[in-house]
């Protein structure tokens, strides 16, 4: 059964990769045996960085399921994912991440995210692109009224 999957998660990317939508990456969401969520890479396509398989996959089958957390779910992914991707899938906490290649299969062919890795653990002016704290005391009011915010919803 979880072959299955896969291979739907693998067709995702082909037919996106062969409609030229994007990179040869595909995810698929299941939940209960069914997918509810379907994504492929259409970053070129449509001029947006954040536009992987894992993503589109997520915000579909957050969509269809009305909320924004995967409890009960599991996610097919053609590739190891790349940074973003990874942090999407833990704010979604699905039960469990299946991948096909790896970081390092994906290097090969043009789609290194190890640079991704290295810059976080950097300091700030040392990033290569380089990050400065502004306005702090001010950015924290939004925080500050989050805290006392009575009936909010907690994630």
């Amino acid at each position: 059964m979880k072959m299955k999957f896969m291979k739907a998660a693998i067709k995702a990317a082909l037919e996106g990769m062969n409609n030229n939508e994007g990179g040869p990456f595909g995810c698929v969401v299941v939940k209960n045996g069914e997918i509810i969520g379907r994504g492929n890479n259409k970053v070129t396509s449509t001029n947006d960085p954040t536009a992987h398989a894992e993503v589109i996959a997520i915000r579909e089958a957050c969509n269809i399921l009305n909320t924004f957390q995967l409890k009960g779910c599991e996610i097919y992914t053609t590739c190891e994912p790349c940074p973003m991707c990874l942090g999407a899938i833990y704010w979604a906490r699905p039960e469990k991440v299946y991948f096909g290649s790896n970081q390092i299969d994906a290097a090969n062919i043009g789609f290194d995210d190890e640079f991704i890795y290295k810059e976080i653990s950097l300091p700030y002016s040392k990033r290569s692109i380089p990050f400065e704290q502004l306005g702090r005391d001010i950015a924290l009011e939004a925080f500050i009224k989050w805290s006392e915010k009575e009936g909010k919803t907690k994630y």
